[in-house]
């Protein structure tokens, strides 16, 4: 299944993360560079909408790959990073910072089989 849309609601009186970080940090440089619309597309085709629960965003599983590489961790390192590094959201596509793990490190292999 694709992806379900972000209920924005909810995160009505909170910073957004493009507002509070250092735009000249690099991974904040990186988000920016890249056209994460070529990833939906080549990615996109993978997702069956009609079978299991709803996919993940595919510009986190993308950066959350890219950064298990760039910086040489392991799947549930980079997962477990991610939420302690308001960067790291940003590069993978949130808008605001996040208190909870994104996804179950064990999925980083399963997205990459796929």
């Amino acid at each position: 299944m694709r992806p379900k849309p972000t209920d924005h609601q909810n995160l009505l009186f909170s910073a957004q993360l493009e507002q509070i970080l250092d735009q000249s940090h690099p991974l904040f440089k990186l988000a920016n560079t890249f056209d994460w619309s070529e990833f939906e597309q080549a990615f996109g085709k993978l997702h069956d909408p009609g079978q299991g629960r709803p996919a993940k965003p595919i510009r986190l599983m993308v950066g959350l790959h890219y950064l298990k590489h760039a910086f040489d961790l392991g799947d549930e390192d980079v997962v477990a990073r991610w939420i302690e590094n308001p960067y790291r959201q940003y590069f993978c596509g949130c808008t605001h910072f996040e208190h909870e793990l994104p996804i179950y490190p064990s999925l980083m292999t399963k997205w990459l089989r796929r």
